[in-house]
């Protein structure tokens, strides 16, 4: 079983002023963001100039940061920060959803399309090939932060990973099986699915070299991003599979995660509408 290194936060500290490996991995998602968006407006053919990449970040920025804390106060800690309102600001302390992010990012393309009249699905067909590898990015700074790990495996599975930060987890899960509680005597820590890393290379890499190459060529306006969508749904169902529920939801209806139950509408309207705009054929970018 592999040990997670536990790396410190911080990647830079001076003083009371730190520099978070969770914040790097927003600002690496932006970078990202701007230059694959330069080399798809230099391929020709978008209703994008760079002038409107450099504008439309600062409207994604804000569609991530408010729509992704408002999505996890709402689908998975409703009950605690309506309790303390006052951590809903504490954003540096983590808790973020992608369904949230995604909702707000979608609102700040309804915006941008309506303030530079190119209208919204050529926006988001613009904007979904530049977006797998800044979750990727994300999913890195989730690994190095040691949180969202995975659910119990095999000890002996190579991909076994223990986690320090999970201590109390792996305590309460062994107290209800004898196989567990023995792993964790002779460990100290249970063997989990490295389930970050899953995301990064499933959300993340995968995903992006799909949307990337489904975008290289003349589409159906809306197609791109329906690939997209489906594609993020079906990739994020299977790694819940591997990803631990959070210990306040735990698994819902059918065994299946928040998670899983908010991408099977992505995973549905993502086909329904790749067909729709398919046979609507309007004029392909």
């Amino acid at each position: 079983m592999m040990i997670h290194p536990e790396f410190s936060p911080e990647l830079i500290s001076i003083g009371p002023l730190a520099i978070r490996w969770y914040a790097l991995s927003y600002i690496v998602s932006f970078v990202l963001f701007i230059w694959l968006g330069r080399r798809r407006i230099d391929r020709g053919g978008q209703v994008f100039t760079k002038e409107m990449l450099d504008n439309f970040l600062t409207w994604g920025v804000l569609g991530v940061i408010l729509g992704g804390r408002l999505g996890y106060v709402l689908f998975y800690k409703f009950s605690y920060y309506m309790e303390n309102p006052a951590d809903i600001l504490k954003v540096w302390e983590g808790g973020m959803s992608f369904h949230g992010g995604f909702l707000g990012v979608l609102a700040a393309m309804w915006l941008f399309g309506r303030k530079y009249k190119t209208g919204f699905w050529r926006v988001a067909d613009f904007v979904a090939p530049l977006v797998p590898l800044g979750l990727a990015s994300g999913r890195i700074g989730n690994f190095i932060n040691g949180e969202l790990w995975g659910r119990v495996t095999d000890i002996n599975a190579f991909w076994a990973m223990g986690f320090p930060q999970a201590a109390y987890e792996d305590a309460a899960a062994a107290a209800h099986n004898p196989q567990w509680a023995a792993w964790l005597a002779q460990y100290g820590m249970l063997p989990r699915h490295p389930s970050q890393l899953y995301q990064f290379a499933l959300e993340g890499i995968c995903l992006f070299v799909i949307v990337w190459l489904f975008s290289s060529k003349p589409r159906p306006v809306g197609q791109v991003s329906m690939v997209f969508l489906a594609g993020y749904g079906v990739f994020r169902f299977i790694a819940e599979f591997a990803r631990q529920p959070d210990d306040y939801l735990g698994l819902l209806t059918l065994g299946l995660s928040m998670g899983q139950w908010l991408s099977l509408p992505m995973i549905i309207l993502g086909i329904i509408g790749f067909i729709y705009f398919g046979k609507r054929n309007e004029k392909a970018v």
